[in-house]
């Protein structure tokens, strides 16, 4: 499996540090589909929280199948390291013309971590359309501490993601990410999969750095998102910087001074 693995290159990971997210649309076989819808009918077993994947889902079955696929597992390891355990997972289930929408939440109580994170994989077995209700998420929301539904009265922001994508598509997000499914006005049941991840092992360059130094890298990383405030906006980039440092072991990196700035404490003493 190690070898099979699709590892992330430095600008994926610099845009999954900038937006939160990384999409990978139909990665998940047509066939492979076709078993998870009726997967997800029957329901997942719950795991204890804490347990490792390969005990959490046995050789063979679906679920491990789907988290060895190339794409998914380098994505993983990328983001995560090898090993991670299962904090927990739910199957989403929105029937026809039902449910409310979701307030937009984070799935955390403020979660103070500035150099780790968890991840959640969502797991979309059917092509999902905008009448279908699927994921809405606000891109570069991820960190900004807030608690689970404080900004559940906020009901559209300039810049939200509202998923639309094929059958198979995998989406991982920071657990910081704000988002909410989707009122389904369609006809058709809607099905998505998630399992958040804890790492294990200390998340810094796990992925492919050999584009470490491309320009790119620095672009994703400075990048706006349209519901950001002018001045408190700025905080969004300063924060992807403190964890961009704490992933690559780089004390040096910086946009715009601002780190180096804010973290200038001199030791020599004046005479």
């Amino acid at each position: 499996m190690e070898n099979r693995q699709a590892l992330l290159s430095s600008v994926e990971m610099a845009r999954f540090v900038a937006r939160g997210s990384l999409r990978l649309d139909a990665v998940v076989p047509a066939e492979m589909n076709a078993e998870g819808l009726a997967v997800l009918a029957d329901g997942v077993p719950q795991v204890p929280f804490g347990t490792p994947v390969s005990t959490a889902y046995a050789q063979g079955s679906f679920v491990r199948r789907l988290l060895e696929l190339p794409q998914v597992a380098g994505a993983l390891r990328s983001l995560v390291g090898p090993g991670p355990t299962v904090d927990h997972h739910f199957v989403h289930v929105r029937e026809p013309g039902g449910g409310d929408a979701q307030p937009l939440h984070g799935d955390a109580i403020i979660d103070v971590r500035p150099d780790a994170f968890d991840v959640q994989l969502m797991y979309y077995p059917q092509a999902v359309t905008l009448e279908m209700g699927g994921t809405l998420s606000v891109p570069g929301s991820h960190l900004r501490r807030i608690n689970e539904s404080d900004t559940g009265r906020y009901q559209n922001l300039r810049g939200q993601d509202r998923l639309v994508c094929p059958a198979g598509t995998v989406v991982f997000l920071h657990h910081g990410l704000w988002h909410g499914g989707r009122r389904n006005t369609s006809d058709v049941v809607r099905y998505m999969f998630k399992i958040r991840f804890n790492p294990t092992v200390r998340q810094r360059r796990l992925w492919d750095t050999s584009d470490l130094d491309d320009p790119r890298v620095v672009a994703e990383l400075d990048a706006t998102f349209p519901w950001y405030e002018p001045a408190t906006g700025r905080l969004e980039r300063y924060n992807r910087v403190l964890l961009w440092r704490a992933l690559t072991g780089d004390d040096r990196f910086d946009i715009d001074y601002w780190v180096t700035r804010v973290s200038n404490r001199p030791e020599e003493v004046a005479v």
